[in-house]
């Protein structure tokens, strides 16, 4: 199996994680903000993987499951809190998290 080269991944993981910034920078809707999180943490973690492979270390590996641990607390976390704005109202807007108290 041929390697990838690290440029190409570098890249690769630089335009997922610029893809998901814009996500969260253009988007109020809370679902769609998840979404771009997500995608800007796999960025990060293919670089993680990236990096690893290149120097052929294993702490790539580490910190890509620890950003999987990460994003699944988060999903956790934000649909619990979406599920909560849902009930109280039709908008997934995210100024509307911004009014929700106890």
């Amino acid at each position: 199996m041929m390697p990838i080269p690290i440029e190409q991944g570098l890249l690769l993981s630089v335009v997922l994680f610029s893809v998901g910034l814009i996500g969260i920078i253009a988007r109020r809707n809370v679902l769609f903000m998840l979404m771009a999180l997500e995608i800007m943490l796999n960025g990060a973690a293919l670089a993680f993987i990236v990096a690893g492979s290149y120097w052929q270390s294993v702490d790539g590996q580490v910190m890509f499951i620890m950003i999987i641990t990460l994003a699944a607390a988060e999903v956790g976390i934000a649909l619990a809190l979406l599920i909560q704005l849902h009930k109280r109202s039709t908008r997934l807007d995210i100024d509307e998290l911004a009014q929700m108290k106890g």
